[in-house]
């Protein structure tokens, strides 16, 4: 999730749907260069009803960029969080993988770091309290911070107690006030869509124990690199994290990075631990080794976007012939999930409704619902069996495996799978 910070009137120039910074948001530096610009689109997750298909959506820019100073890259057009977070539709418990994950995380944190029985876990961006729900197994208390109202309520029903707001100062003295201390703060993927990320901190340090840590897991930006993932650009992700800016960025904070690790979820995230500044724990060596190897991969210099960009457009045309063929030799195409990163792929890619019949989706909160821009139904799996689709494109490809696997039939019946990242491939 995100919070929402002071905008600062010499940062910022108001334009409709979105905002645009003008300097970095980890150093403030206003030495910015473009390096990479994606096609516009609507935000990710602006699904629309069927009474709303005939309406054009505005497009925000989708252009990714580095900080020559601190070597931070961004994103500067921001989208009102109230748009995108306020109705959200992403809920963590659909995925079998992501609950996996998530109690694996806790289960190393506590064993790791060995929080009292009965300490206080605050999650940021809590969604339907699936990381929350495990802390609280484990004998911890837990308290869950989400702006997104109807699933947050839906997290109270289920016992995780959940303030439906985004998280800020206020909102870190009242947990204070009402239930203590925290132990433990994570944050996932809040450090990826939050704009104010200074403001996130200071609320954090202030509600943490002076031996407390606090954890967050984002995309990595070494594998979007890599791997060429960059239909994870979109715009709730407005920052893509490296090791290197974000040791100088928690010392001005006066917190201070002590572990990272590499981690499989989201086609490679980074799990980072801070502590406050002369806090219990020693810096791991994993802080050093990270960094190392940014720089041998180039991501401290603006010039390695380069070959980013060539590599996307190789997927690009790689792709698109591929799914051209297929339609122009007479067959149906359906798209499997529906996630954030499929609106940027479809858009960059111009994989429209002459392409795509339709998609499916595990969520009902995206079923019978039409995707942003394109207005493409999104339908339950069931329709698969019903619709008999030639080809399955998966768009939530970070999911490949186990989709193939719960749909094996589909395959076994003539049917193709294609999934497009980080290499095209047919099954």
């Amino acid at each position: 999730m995100t919070l929402v910070g002071n905008k600062g009137k010499s940062t910022w120039v108001r334009s409709k749907l979105y905002t645009h910074r003008k300097a970095c948001r980890l150093c403030g530096s206003r030495k910015i260069t473009e390096v990479l610009s994606l096609e516009p689109s609507p935000p990710a997750n602006s699904f629309v009803s069927r009474d709303q298909v005939g309406e054009e959506q505005e497009k925000v820019p989708l252009n990714l960029c580095f900080c020559e100073q601190c070597f931070h890259v961004q994103l500067l057009d921001v989208v009102d969080p109230e748009v995108m977070f306020r109705n959200y539709v992403y809920v963590s418990g659909t995925s079998p993988t992501f609950v996996s994950h998530f109690e694996t995380y806790a289960r190393d944190i506590v064993g790791e770091y060995a929080p009292p029985e009965g300490s206080l876990v605050v999650d940021i961006g809590s969604n339907d309290g699936t990381l929350l729900k495990f802390f609280k197994r484990m004998g911890l208390n837990a308290v869950g911070v989400d702006p997104a109202t109807s699933i947050a309520e839906a997290a109270e029903r289920a016992g995780i107690p959940t303030i439906p707001a985004f998280f800020n100062a206020a909102v870190s003295s009242r947990i204070k006030k009402e239930h203590g201390q925290a132990q433990i703060i994570t944050a996932n993927n809040v450090f990826a869509h939050a704009d104010n990320l200074h403001a996130i901190v200071l609320a954090a340090r202030h509600l943490l124990k002076d031996d407390g840590i606090f954890v967050f897991e984002v995309s990595y930006l070494g594998d979007v690199f890599e791997k060429t993932l960059f239909d994870t650009i979109y715009h709730e992700h407005l920052a893509y994290h490296s090791v290197k800016p974000l040791v100088p960025f928690f010392e001005s904070n006066l917190m201070e990075l002590i572990d990272v690790k590499h981690v499989d979820s989201h086609g490679g995230s980074i799990r980072c631990v801070v502590q406050k500044k002369g806090g219990p724990h020693k810096v791991k060596p994993s802080v050093g080794d990270m960094i190392r190897n940014e720089e041998q991969l180039g991501l401290d210099q603006s010039a390695s976007f380069q070959a980013f960009a060539d590599r996307i457009n190789a997927v690009k045309e790689k792709l698109s012939g591929l799914l051209r063929n297929i339609k122009d030799g007479g067959k149906s195409i359906a798209g499997y999930g529906a996630p954030a990163k499929a609106t940027t792929l479809m858009h960059h890619f111009q994989l429209g409704p002459d392409i795509i019949d339709f998609i499916v989706d595990d969520s009902p909160l995206k079923q019978n619902l039409f995707t942003p821009g394109f207005h493409i139904p999104v339908l339950p799996p069931a329709a698969i069996e019903e619709r008999k689709p030639d080809v399955l494109l998966i768009l939530a490809w970070n999911f490949a495996e186990p989709i193939m696997q719960k749909h094996a039939g589909f395959g076994n019946n003539g049917g193709t799978f294609i999934v497009p990242l980080p290499d095209v491939r047919q099954v």
